[in-house]
């Protein structure tokens, strides 16, 4: 039976995600799985637990602007973003930096990248000290998974639940910043009138 865990046990899903684990997490919008961004074995679980498409790269969390830096590059365009629209329901595609293993993306260029979304989200990535993939709790093809109970029944291989409240039961918006001109790739709780209605 997969354990649950609240935010006061914050250490013992660090120590999960540092042993190579995968853990579920409520995000903004979904429940989310999670593992770090470092270790292969994480990655390799997080596809057997979805069944996914080993072509398709996963998202990442990372806990503030800085830690985003780190792994892609910024350009003015997505800085405007993230400071107006980060943290909230919205996923920048960016270009990777060349620290990030091709594996990581799947020999992409570009990683989609979320900020934490919670208080409690932040601390979990700040003491891992290492960003996290992000997926929705859910075997792909399937509806995103609602509950505790359904998670547990959809992803019976996860290390560990954090229990907590999911606001907007929908896909965060997904945005292409990669280029000055950007392109919504998936729409969500954000629209495209409301960020360029942010520039004016």
């Amino acid at each position: 039976m997969v354990k649950t865990y609240n935010d006061k046990e914050i250490d013992k899903l660090v120590r999960i995600l540092k042993n190579n684990g995968v853990i579920s997490v409520p995000t903004d919008t979904l429940y989310g799985l999670c593992g770090i961004i470092s270790s292969k074995e994480a990655y390799d679980k997080l596809i057997d637990i979805k069944g996914r498409d080993k072509s398709k790269s996963f998202p990442v969390m990372c806990s503030d602007i800085k830690q985003i830096e780190g792994i892609a590059v910024v350009n003015d365009v997505a800085r405007e973003i993230i400071n107006k629209f980060m943290p909230g329901p919205i996923t920048i595609v960016l270009k990777k930096k060349d620290n990030i293993d091709d594996w990581v993306t799947n020999g992409k260029d570009t990683i989609a990248i979320r900020m934490a979304t919670s208080k409690t989200l932040e601390e979990l990535i700040k003491k891992v000290n290492c960003p996290l993939f992000m997926t929705s709790a859910n075997k792909s093809g399937e509806s995103p998974c609602i509950n505790i109970d359904e998670i547990k029944e959809s992803c019976p291989s996860i290390d560990g639940i954090l229990e907590g409240k999911v606001i907007f039961g929908q896909g965060s918006t997904i945005i292409d910043c990669t280029t000055n001109n950007i392109k919504i790739l998936r729409e969500g709780p954000i629209t495209l009138e409301q960020i360029l209605n942010s520039k004016e």
